[in-house]
């Protein structure tokens, strides 16, 4: 059977009122998409508003200076047009996936946690028994999905994501609509985090989540393992 990958991205290019850029974060879209694609798994791309996706500037340096997964999404013209062209959330039913994927970056703080489609790709995928992953921000995919008796998902299991002290370390804990991981404590997940910037992920029943762009990879691995797929060999082009 055909291993197949949903991940869902922001449509958000703008910091809120302040009309500083922002979007997706690079990284955390393209090392966990190639693990997934040199596995032999589908990948589908869906976004809240569909259509293109925006990459925020800050995760990307000139060619030829990013992480070597970006430099390959970069100059992969395939994988640039399925981020032109992403499709509704509301359009996929995601119970059908083994995976609902949340990259991060900033803009997800905007738009995901208000989205109906969202919400219900997570719920759904839940409710069938499918993973539910995200890293960094992407957590922020997370938090208005609830359960069948009403309660958050996340309530009462163990979940990570961009914590406080890194926002704080980022110069955005003003800028924010709110704070990751006081939200995810809010809501009754019982937070687990690392040092700033370390590479790190919890695993807790059908959710698997990471920190930050450096847990990329590990969240992206944690998930094959979950599925029993073997990783390939990463290639950089």
């Amino acid at each position: 059977m055909n291993r197949r990958i949903l991940m869902i991205v922001t449509s958000n290019a703008r910091m809120g009122s302040t009309g500083k850029a922002t979007g997706l974060w690079a990284e955390e879209l393209a090392v966990p998409y190639y693990r997934f694609v040199d596995a032999g798994l589908q990948v589908d791309l869906a976004s809240p508003d569909g259509g293109a996706a925006p990459i925020d500037a800050g995760s990307l340096k000139p060619r030829g200076q990013n992480e070597p997964m970006v430099e390959r999404w970069l100059a992969d013209e395939a994988s640039q047009a399925k981020l032109r062209t992403t499709k509704k959330a509301s359009d996929f039913d995601a119970s059908t996936y083994d995976a609902v994927f949340f990259p991060g970056g900033h803009g997800t703080m905007w738009d995901l946690p208000g989205d109906a489609g969202v919400k219900r790709a997570v719920e759904s995928a839940y409710g069938a028994g499918k993973l539910v992953a995200s890293v960094c921000h992407g957590a922020a995919g997370l938090v208005s999905a609830k359960g069948a008796d009403g309660e958050p998902l996340v309530k009462g299991r163990r979940i990570n994501s961009f914590t406080d002290e890194e926002e704080a370390a980022a110069g955005q804990t003003e800028t924010v609509p709110f704070l990751l991981e006081s939200r995810l404590r809010e809501l009754g997940a019982l937070f687990e985090g690392a040092p700033n910037w370390q590479s790190f992920s919890v695993r807790d029943g059908q959710f698997i989540t990471g920190q930050n762009p450096q847990s990329s990879d590990r969240v992206a691995l944690d998930v094959l393992n979950a599925l029993g797929v073997k990783p390939a060999p990463q290639r950089a082009a």
